[in-house]
């Protein structure tokens, strides 16, 4: 079984840009390229520890227009900058404006490359340290592996990057 999914990374700094590839399943868009397309916003959340079940029920193979935020104890809130609602349980989301959508791969089974500026940062208090600070061991961030599998955070360690 092939699993399609969406994967995202910051690309750029100023602006700062953020990238999401949403992979097509035998040529048909998932919902999420679609809506972007239309709206010419979104956003992205970070999962965490305390929301990863709900999130990972949103990823339901619902048809086109079918909530999948029914299924979830998950509610949504107001976006600052943007018309597409954001997740209000998510400890940091972005809003984002669309800049590029690209056909990434071939039609059937290739991706949406979609890459977007990141208009308004939304960080939960319990998380920022303050001086553009994260508290990655406060936030709890997971990542998504292949198939049904997630990661936690591992040791957090600091490197002090060479002057010359």
């Amino acid at each position: 079984m092939q699993h399609h999914l969406v994967f995202f990374n910051i690309v750029n700094n100023h602006p700062p840009m953020i990238a999401i590839a949403v992979q097509r399943a035998g040529g048909k868009r998932k919902d999420t390229a679609l809506n972007i397309e239309r709206t010419g916003d979104f956003v992205v959340h970070i999962t965490d520890e305390d929301n990863v079940q709900d999130i990972n029920e949103t990823a339901a193979p619902l048809a086109y227009g079918d909530s999948e935020l029914s299924r979830t104890e998950l509610s949504l809130l107001t976006s600052t900058t943007i018309k597409t609602p954001g997740i209000k349980d998510a400890k940091m989301r972005f809003e984002c404006k669309l800049s590029q959508m690209i056909l990434i791969g071939d039609v059937l089974d290739g991706a949406d490359l979609i890459i977007g500026e990141i208009v308004t940062y939304h960080i939960d208090d319990s998380i920022y340290e303050g001086n553009f600070k994260i508290n990655p061991h406060a936030l709890q961030a997971v990542s998504r592996l292949a198939g049904n599998d997630y990661a936690k955070l591992g040791g957090i360690f600091t490197i002090k990057r060479p002057e010359k």
